[in-house]
């Protein structure tokens, strides 16, 4: 009878804790092209709050960005997991990946106009503190975060992982106002320790608060658990580091926390 308690009592915290975890798609456009989003927040929470917004990578916006938005909302943060390449477009193979990727990255201003149309809606949104909103990334995501940065957005802080560092926007003292947190692999290819040197020179003279974490042995795309598979198919040097995952995470919880304290 007692098991039986447990487990019914268990049953009824997890129903409670999935009740409270709201999430829906949402539309909105940039420049006339429909962008699919993903917002979810805790209901349970009362008041506004910080808001995150969640930048995929290359391979568009798919479920690995949705659940990173969960895992925010999880944490007391409403969260939109974005859409950088319009209609919700996704790629099955890195060829095509590349293509939707540079076809925004070379166009800084399309790029600028869709991730402000996130940050617009999810400022908008009832739940959200519009002055304190950071972005996360990952990959092409990674990028986009601190490129948005460099332009000056209104953002409280920006954290990249395993993203690029290099860009030919530099960041200029007084011009960034985010606070910065880099996390990539030794062993990444993509991002070499000069593209990491060059990063660190460049936020120390634009005068930005930052940090760069560096994981030895650790390989591209190390937060994603579908790396190894798309590195095994794709003959991609990708690979999921558990370790790493966590110890990232763990510090981007830290991390959104000292930016955004608790208001008495």
């Amino acid at each position: 009878m007692r098991s039986l308690l447990v487990i019914l009592l268990s049953l009824c915290f997890v129903s409670a804790a999935q009740a409270a975890l709201k999430t829906e798609p949402v539309r909105y456009e940039a420049d006339g092209v429909s962008l699919h989003g993903y917002l979810a927040y805790d209901s349970r929470i009362k008041g506004k709050r910080p808001g995150v917004l969640v930048v995929h990578e290359w391979w568009g916006h798919n479920a690995y960005a949705r659940k990173r938005a969960e895992m925010l909302a999880a944490m007391g943060y409403t969260a939109l997991a974005v859409d950088m390449y319009g209609d919700g477009k996704q790629a099955d193979h890195p060829e095509d990946a590349k293509k939707f990727m540079q076809a925004v990255a070379s166009q800084m201003p399309v790029a600028r106009a869709r991730f402000e149309a996130a940050m617009n809606l999810l400022q908008a949104h009832r739940t959200v503190n519009p002055d304190r909103i950071a972005a996360i990334g990952y990959c092409f995501g990674g990028a986009v975060v601190l490129n948005m940065a460099r332009l000056g957005l209104p953002l409280k802080g920006v954290l990249s992982y395993h993203g690029s560092l290099a860009s030919p926007i530099q960041a200029e003292p007084g011009r960034i106002h985010a606070r910065v947190a880099v996390f990539t692999g030794a062993d990444d290819p993509m991002i070499p320790g000069e593209q990491i040197d060059a990063f660190n020179a460049e936020m120390r003279r634009a005068g930005v608060t930052h940090s760069v974490t560096v994981y030895a042995g650790v390989k591209h795309s190390f937060t994603n658990p579908d790396a190894d598979d798309y590195g095994r198919r794709f003959n991609m040097p990708l690979a999921y580091d558990a370790a790493a995952d966590r110890d990232s995470w763990a510090q981007t919880a830290t991390f959104l926390k000292e930016l955004f304290p608790a208001r008495r």
